[in-house]
């Protein structure tokens, strides 16, 4: 039975007052009423909610947490790519940059919006008719992940906007949001003490403490932990939407996002170089960590001039303020294993406080920067805290108040974790563990192992890694082949359909040609094109196994260390166990061998815009059958730029470099 008009209006009604007051609380610091009183709102809409279901809508504030936990997190491509800045870290290349500006456009009346440099980490919000559809991370800056249940729950992000709102801050109806999700230093203090209280290890900083927040897989946890975001970027269809960034954030601000009010418009360096001295005594003030100053070219049509570099846009500029330090002693150091097999060494220090964080640990970086330092245990010791780095121990102090110490650091030896003996490369500085079943590294090899481009296993990321190695049930990659329906449903947050689908994946990876699986085999130094060209050349893994250096390096690209490296992965009987069980497993070990063509040897193409008579999977294997080399960005060792229709900031950059511009023509001409 539909429920009556003036329940719905009365319902509707109790929305927007609770809107309203979240907006005054969450995005101004301006509450009117109390948290006893705002509570008793929202059980009063929750009650007729309850009475009227019917009537319940996704962007209702009570929608903000709902549903069970998720099973993992969906992949979702951004409209246009989320691209990190260059740094500065002095005036002498801020001005720099300003000249670069200058120099590009052509122009000297150039203004500039600066804003804070927050300590967060990227989030990208997607509106469909003024409602939040879709949150997604920044990821690698192409595909990220879709965090929506979570960021639901940020008390600063509306899940509706009117549509009188919109038109009134000349925002269309569908638009995205980027900008940076952070979490307030009294809150992280707050919940550290609590750990700390309860025994529980702390987290080294907010930003990596957001990231692992956002990345819950039960936004009840993310709901509890309260964070904020401050918009930056407004798009639509992946562009900017307004002629001026000063005009982007008056916009959000009307619309009623939480737009951080400390940025300012400036029309000089001068002014830019101000601001961000300004705030360097104030930054102590913030209720949030900022690690320095971010300065954009203001007008839109000038940042499309200007254009990217393969990383980062060039009317941008972020400027880092220098890192805190500390004293305090240096007590012990420990070899930590990373992902990759490469060994770090960790200092362990008395605990010191900088910039309001308290540290323990700091690294060494390698051998090198130990001997360069000088450092023994025992030493007291400079570190440094910046705030987009680890801390780091930055020189040793010797005076009359701080003896050194006696003990040596000694190189390792053996990996900590598994005892196998690591390696150090002639010409490198890191020492490795090159056992692929190494616990420390199995979660990466997993992952590496499981991701699109190399076996494809959709559904195996993060959190399905950690659960099945933690558990047990995957000690190493071959591992994976061995998985039950029944190991799959014993672990939290898996249904049948996801433990049915997972497994058809595992099946279907089976069916990938070799070259996959000796990407797959995680060997340093060989990434995809290297892989495909050894199974071009080899044939089978068997052969390839049995290869020394020497014919090794007959291989297309192949050089000394790649060789010594592959060399060495098979040396180990661990490893060489671990191809067996994959092999008898049912994956590919036997591929075709392929002559390819050697008359663009050594020549570098980049390929951009839209191209007539081929994709760009066509055009690329035509210049590599040819024995070219296809690579992502323009630079100064590109031989040649294939240009199509709409080609973008790749053009002009083999333009300011004097790279050779070809058609498809010219291509042909070149591979035949």
């Amino acid at each position: 039975m539909p429920a009556p008009k003036d329940v719905e209006k009365k319902i509707e009604a109790l929305r927007e007052k609770i809107r309203r007051h979240e907006h005054l609380y969450y995005v101004l610091d301006d509450p009117e009423i109390s948290d006893a009183e705002f509570d008793k709102l929202m059980q009063q809409l929750k009650s007729l909610e309850a009475e009227h279901p019917s009537l319940v809508t996704p962007d209702s504030p009570t929608q903000r947490v709902g549903g069970k936990p998720r099973e993992g997190f969906v992949k979702v491509s951004h409209s246009s790519p989320m691209l990190s800045l260059d740094n500065t870290y002095n005036e002498e290349e801020l001005r720099a940059w300003e000249r670069r500006v200058h120099e590009l456009t052509g122009r000297s009346d150039v203004d500039y919006v600066c804003e804070l440099k927050l300590d967060g980490m990227s989030l990208a919000l997607i509106y469909e008719d003024g409602k939040l559809v879709r949150g997604v991370t920044r990821g690698d800056g192409s595909i990220g992940e879709d965090v929506t249940l979570n960021v639901r729950t940020v008390r600063s992000i509306p899940l509706s906007i009117p549509k009188e709102r919109l038109k009134k801050a000349g925002i269309p109806a569908d638009f995205e949001v980027r900008g940076e999700l952070l979490m307030p230093t009294a809150s992280f203090k707050k919940i550290n003490e609590e750990r700390e209280k309860n025994g529980l290890p702390t987290f080294a900083n907010p930003r990596n403490f957001t990231a692992g927040t956002v990345r819950q897989l039960d936004a009840n946890v993310t709901a509890e932990r309260r964070m904020d975001f401050f918009p930056y970027i407004l798009l639509q269809g992946g562009r900017t939407y307004f002629d001026r960034h000063s005009k982007t954030l008056s916009a959000l601000d009307a619309a009623g996002f939480k737009v951080n009010p400390n940025h300012k418009l400036v029309h000089s360096m001068d002014e830019v170089w101000r601001f961000i001295q300004e705030w360097e005594g104030k930054r102590d003030s913030l209720p949030y960590e900022i690690d320095g100053i971010v300065v954009k070219v203001d007008r839109t049509g000038l940042q499309d001039e200007l254009g990217f570099t393969g990383k980062a846009p060039r009317w941008a500029i972020a400027y880092k303020y220098a890192a805190r330090a500390g004293i305090t002693k240096l007590e012990n150091v420990r070899w930590q294993v990373g992902r990759t097999g490469k060994l770090t060494p960790v200092a362990e220090l008395s605990p010191v406080s900088i910039g309001g964080t308290t540290v323990r640990n700091a690294t060494l970086h390698n051998m090198d920067e130990i001997e360069r330092l000088g450092v023994k245990i025992g030493d007291w010791v400079q570190v440094e805290r910046g705030g987009d780095v680890i801390p780091k121990v930055a020189k040793v102090i010797d005076d009359k108040e701080h003896p050194r110490g006696k003990a040596d650091i000694e190189a390792p030896v053996k990996c900590p974790v598994c005892g196998t003996k690591v390696v150090r490369t002639e010409g490198e500085v890191d020492f490795r563990c090159v056992n692929a079943n190494c616990p420390a590294k199995l979660a990466g090899t997993i992952l590496h192992f499981a991701s699109r481009g190399v076996m494809n296993i959709d559904g195996m990321g993060d959190a399905l890694v950690t659960q099945l190695t933690e558990r047990g049930l995957v000690k190493n990659v071959a591992d994976i082949y061995k998985l039950t329906k029944s190991d799959l449903l014993s672990l939290e947050r898996m249904g049948d359909k996801s433990a049915q689908n997972i497994l058809g994946e595992i099946e279907a990876s089976k069916k990938l040609p070799l070259e996959r699986v000796i990407y797959g085999l995680g060997i340093r130094m060989v990434g995809e094109r290297t892989a495909q060209f050894l199974a071009e050349h080899f044939g089978s893994m068997e052969a390839l196994a049995e290869a020394g250096v020497e014919e090794l390096q007959n291989v297309n690209e192949v050089g000394p260390r790649i060789a010594e490296s592959i060399v060495e992965f098979f040396s180990i009987p661990a490893n060489r166990k671990l191809v067996e069980r994959l092999g008898e497993a049912g994956l590919a070990f036997k591929g075709k061998k392929k002559e390819r063509g050697t008359k663009l040897a050594g020549k570098t193409f980049v390929l951009t815009g839209t191209l007539a008579k081929y994709s760009r999977d066509e055009a690329k294997k035509m210049i590599e059958d040819a024995g070219g080399k296809v690579t992502g960005s323009v630079s100064k060792k590109t031989d040649y730029v294939l240009a199509g229709a709409d080609a973008g900031s790749k053009l002009d950059k083999a333009k300011e470099l004097g790279v050779a511009v070809i058609g498809e023509k010219e291509m042909e001409d070149l591979t035949r």
